[in-house]
C-alpha cells in the first residue's frame, strides 16, 4: 500500500514539474468572429428523424434535481443544487447552438442523468474561495461537455451498449456518427472556453482536454500488457480522469482570483480525487451491477484493460494463477475472472484496491486543512467522505 501512494505521489509531482505551453490555444487564430454564448434564448432546433430517435430513449423533458437519487453525493451536493440546477439548464441550451441536422444526437448525449461530479467539485470550490458567480457555472458547463464527450468515446471503444440507463450512441446510431458527435463535444467545449477573458483558462481546459485523449491512448496502447505496472496504471488514470477533476478545481478557484497556494492546494486535492474516483470506477467494473448503475460492465476486462484489481493480483500471484488469469481473460470468462479477484491472492485484489482508492481520499482530504472553512470546504471535505462510502459499498 505505501508503494502505491508512493507512486501516485510520485507522478503527482512529476505532472506539476511539467509545465506545457501553447496546446490547442497556441494554435487558435487571433481573431475570433463570433463566440457561442452558453446561455440562449433561441428555440430548439430538431431533425425530426433524430428527434424520433432521441426520445425513445430515455431522456429528461424538464429539469429535475441532478442529485436525486445518487446516495452518498445527495447530502453532498444539497449545498449547491440551485447552482447545479442552472448548469444542468445551461447545458440543455448547449444543444441549439449546433446545426438542426444533429441537435437531436447531442440532446441524446447530454440529456443522461451521470453523476455531474465534475461541476459539483468546481461549485465547491467557487464556494471555498469566495462566492460562486456566472463564471463558475460556465466552467461546470464546459468541464461536464467535455466529460460527456469522453464517454461518447469511450463507449465506442470499449463497445458498451448501456450508459446511464439507457442505449449508448453507438449502439443506437453506429460507430462512425459517434466518433463524430463526441468530435463535435469537444471542439464546441473549447470553444466556449474561450468566452473567458483570462486566456490561462481557456488553455487549462485545453491541455486538460488533450491530457485525457493522451491518458485514452496509452491505455488502449499497454492492453493485455503484462508488464504493466501499478505506477503505469496511475500515469493513465492521472491523465485520463484526474486531470480533468484537477483542472475543475484549479481554474474554479482561480476564477475567484484566489492565492496562487490556494489554487495550486486545489488543483492536487482535484487530482487526487480524480484519481481516486477512476479506482472506484474500475472497481465497479468488476464488482458493480449493471441494473444498479445503468451502464455496461465488465467492459475493461473483455477489451484486456488492466486496472488496479488486475495488477494487485498478478503482483503477488502464483504462476498458476497468471496463467490461469491469462486465459480467462483472454477467453472472455469474466464471471470467472470476476470471482478470482474477488477471492485471490492477498485476501482479494479488489477489497486491497478499494482499499488504496480510500486511501487516496484521506490524502486528499488532508490537502485542505490549510484552507480557510466555511460550508463549502466542509462540503469539499464531505465529498470524500461520500466517495470512501461509496468504495465501501464495494467491499466483498
Amino acid at each position: 500500500m505505501r508503494a502505491l501512494r508512493q507512486a501516485a505521489e510520485d507522478y503527482r509531482l512529476a505532472a506539476g514539474r511539467v509545465r506545457p505551453t501553447g496546446g490547442l490555444a497556441a494554435c487558435a487564430p487571433q481573431k475570433i468572429c463570433e463566440r457561442d454564448a452558453l446561455t440562449t434564448d433561441k428555440p430548439p432546433l430538431y431533425s425530426r428523424l433524430v428527434e424520433v430517435f432521441a426520445r425513445s430513449g430515455v431522456v429528461r423533458t424538464d429539469i429535475t434535481p441532478i442529485a436525486f437519487s445518487l446516495g452518498p453525493l445527495a447530502r453532498v451536493a444539497r449545498l449547491v443544487q440551485p447552482h447545479l440546477d442552472e448548469v444542468e439548464r445551461r447545458i440543455a441550451q448547449q444543444t441549439a447552438a449546433f446545426d438542426p441536422a444533429i441537435e437531436g444526437y447531442v440532446t441524446y448525449a447530454v440529456g443522461g442523468r451521470g453523476k455531474r461530479l465534475r461541476p459539483l467539485l468546481a461549485l465547491l470550490v467557487g464556494g471555498a474561495t469566495g462566492k460562486i458567480n456566472s463564471g463558475h457555472l460556465d466552467l461546470a458547463v464546459i468541464v461536464e461537455l467535455i466529460h460527456v464527450a469522453t464517454l461518447v468515446h469511450d463507449d465506442i471503444m470499449d463497445e458498451a451498449e448501456r450508459r446511464r440507463g439507457q442505449p449508448t450512441v453507438n449502439a443506437r446510431w453506429g460507430n462512425s456518427l459517434s466518433v463524430l458527435l463526441g468530435d463535435c463535444l469537444f471542439a464546441h467545449a473549447l470553444n466556449l472556453s474561450t468566452n473567458f477573458e483570462n486566456a490561462d483558462i481557456s488553455r487549462a481546459i485545453a491541455r486538460a482536454a488533450r491530457e485525457i485523449c493522451s491518458g485514452e491512448m496509452i491505455q488502449t496502447q499497454r492492453r493485455f500488457d503484462l508488464k504493466l505496472e501499478v505506477e503505469d496504471y496511475l500515469r493513465i488514470v492521472g491523465k485520463k480522469t484526474g486531470s480533468l477533476f484537477a483542472a475543475s478545481a484549479e481554474l474554479a478557484a482561480l476564477i475567484s482570483e484566489t492565492d496562487l497556494n490556494v489554487i495550486e492546494t486545489f488543483k492536487n486535492f482535484g487530482f487526487q480525487i480524480g484519481t481516486a474516483y477512476q479506482i472506484y470506477d474500475d472497481c465497479l467494473d468488476i464488482a458493480g451491477s449493471e441494473r444498479a448503475t445503468g451502464k455496461t460492465l465488465g467492459t475493461d476486462l473483455r477489451k484486456g484493460k488492466f486496472t488496479l484489481p488486475v495488477l494487485i493480483f498478478l503482483q503477488s500471484a502464483s504462476d498458476f494463477e497468471r496463467e490461469r488469469c491469462c486465459r480467462l481473460v483472454l477467453e472472455e470468462r469474466i464471471e470467472e475472472m470476476t470471482e478470482l479477484l474477488r477471492i485471490g491472492a492477498t485476501n482479494g485484489a479488489l477489497n486491497e484496491s478499494i482499499a488504496a482508492g480510500s486511501d487516496l481520499i484521506r490524502e486528499a482530504q488532508t490537502v485542505l486543512d490549510g484552507i480557510a472553512a466555511n460550508p463549502y470546504a466542509d462540503a469539499l471535505f464531505a465529498l470524500g467522505d461520500a466517495l470512501r462510502e461509496m468504495f465501501d459499498q464495494l467491499r466483498v
